[in-house]
């Protein structure tokens, strides 16, 4: 199994701790596998396998425990009295009312209760409607390109290894798959369960070509800003009919599952937050070549999109900057406060892309870190404070 020690170190940090451990993310993602891995841990600190209750919901042999009432009653028959038991409950929307089998199970002092569940029923708004901030949340991503990276003990150089990373895909059980083909075939598959399971049967789509349609519109447009009329008066101007409303419910669809991720901007000078001009990017650019082939593909906007994503793993809120008419790619705020900039470009080898680039940064008048990403394999070096780095070297770092 590839470590994923991020997920891993959140878990031990929360062990034992009186709240309930929700692991959320995209489908395939790895979340079960994080729960085999942290089992192993418990069992080789000296758990009793006896103390360990796992349930898969999507296993059929488990069909009966879907109800609130049942699963309780079993998992109370199964608990030890005088130590602690730890319960891990694997894709539980599937369990009518769960959160009343969890809440009961939470109020016991000897239980550790674990619950994943697929993306769309999971996301914030509902877990603190359904278990009243009773929780802490681990959001998982696919395969960061540094976890990637560990997956294989080649010759391969880190180039090689990042044009595989965004062309076959940082799903974890494609670094299995023997062939870009059968990498195809195993995307195929998650897409459709996505589209079809977390988007049209949640928001009761009634024209799943069309949903596809605005998908292979926003894949095409990873990085581009994006509104639900842009979208629409595209998707009429091709011949395919529909109001901005209904697009609007496709998005909110896409983003609930954590296909796409809406990111919106940041008034650097006048420290607002604004509603227009959002941009998309995808949990995974692998999902983006499967969709629409090699044609007409921005290598910049998927370094971007992989940019975008390690600064999520790095538990930054990200968005995009705006500082008068100049725009910075990415503004990131930790959770103490501190702000940083990203500026992300495929080469600035030529002078007048390295100025264009450095112009939005320069611009900025304050004195937070600020960088600029590239795929030139050059020496560091800084520009009036603005840190150049290789970008390869800046996704393989210790953080």
């Amino acid at each position: 199994m590839i470590q994923r020690p991020k997920y891993m170190n959140f878990l031990e940090e929360w062990k034992d701790q009186q709240i309930i451990k929700v692991v959320s993310g995209i489908r395939r993602c790895g979340k079960s596998t994080i729960f085999d891995l942290f089992r192993e841990k418990l069992l080789s600190e000296g758990v009793k396998p006896e103390q360990i209750i796992f349930l898969n919901f999507e296993d059929v042999e488990n069909e009966e425990l879907c109800d609130h009432k049942a699963l309780y009653k079993y998992i109370k028959s199964k608990m030890l009295p005088d130590c602690m038991n730890y319960i891990f409950l694997d894709e539980i929307q599937h369990v009518k009312q769960y959160e009343k089998a969890v809440d009961s199970l939470f109020a016991k002092k000897n239980t550790d209760v674990y619950i994943t569940g697929s993306n769309a029923y999971f996301m914030s708004s509902e877990l603190a409607t359904l278990l009243s901030g009773r929780y802490v949340e681990l959001k998982m991503l696919p395969l960061s390109f540094k976890e990637y990276v560990s997956a294989f003990n080649s010759p391969a150089t880190h180039e090689e290894l990042y044009r595989n990373y965004v062309y076959n895909s940082s799903f974890p059980y494609t670094v299995a798959l023997n062939s870009h083909r059968n990498i195809q075939i195993y995307l195929d598959g998650l897409f459709n369960t996505v589209v079809l399971n977390d988007i049209v049967e949640r928001k009761k789509i009634a024209d799943p070509k069309m949903l596809k349609s605005v998908l292979r519109f926003m894949f095409d447009n990873i990085g581009n800003t994006c509104s639900a009329k842009k979208i629409a008066d595209a998707m009429t101007s091709a011949g395919r009919k529909i109001t901005s409303h209904t697009v609007e419910n496709y998005l909110e669809g896409i983003t609930d599952s954590l296909l796409m991720y809406r990111v919106g901007r940041y008034d650097i000078k006048g420290k607002e937050y604004l509603k227009l001009l959002e941009k998309y990017y995808l949990s995974d650019v692998g999902l983006r070549y499967y969709l629409l082939g090699t044609a007409r593909v921005d290598q910049g906007h998927i370094l971007e999109n992989v940019v975008f994503l390690e600064l999520l793993r790095r538990n930054m809120k990200v968005f995009i900057g705006k500082y008068g008419s100049a725009e910075v790619d990415f503004v990131t705020q930790d959770d103490e406060g501190n702000t940083e900039y990203y500026q992300v470009s495929w080469t600035v080898r030529d002078p007048k892309t390295l100025d264009c680039e450095l112009a939005s940064l320069n611009a900025i008048q304050d004195h937070n870190q600020k960088y600029l990403l590239t795929m030139d394999n050059d020496p560091p070096v800084s520009y009036n404070g603005i840190k150049q780095k290789y970008v390869l070297d800046w996704l393989l770092e210790d953080k």
